[in-house]
């Protein structure tokens, strides 16, 4: 799971490919790669994870500037010793009282909010 997201963040279209259990059709592969390179990713959290299941929420900035927080629960196979993603759901976000401008940046950057993704 970490190695996917770096690859996320280091742009590595070849690396997400070829780490899927079955390849992505031509337009999912385009949709990844746009994902990948048009967002800057702010980190990884590990919700849990058991068996061949991961929880995870990734945070990253769209290119309109935009924090989001894409929270999904993945499944993987083990295939010749190596774990290959097999697909995912979105889990819904549930909204938490507003930041204010004071508070730690929801972005995990241990900044001021006023002073990250508020700035």
């Amino acid at each position: 799971m970490r190695s996917r997201y770096s690859a996320h963040v280091l742009g590595r279209i070849d690396y997400l490919i070829a780490t899927c259990d079955s390849p992505p059709d031509e337009r999912a592969a385009v949709e990844i790669e746009r994902w990948a390179r048009e967002s800057t990713w702010l980190g990884l959290e590990i919700v849990r994870a058991h068996a061949d299941v991961v929880e995870f929420r990734a945070t990253y900035r769209d290119a309109a500037g935009t924090t989001h927080v894409h929270h999904e629960r993945s499944r993987f196979r083990r295939r010749d010793g190596r774990w290959l993603y097999v697909d995912g759901t979105t889990v819904p976000i549930t909204r938490s009282p507003a930041v204010g401008r004071n508070d730690p940046c929801p972005c995990g950057s241990g900044k001021k909010h006023k002073r990250c993704c508020a700035a």
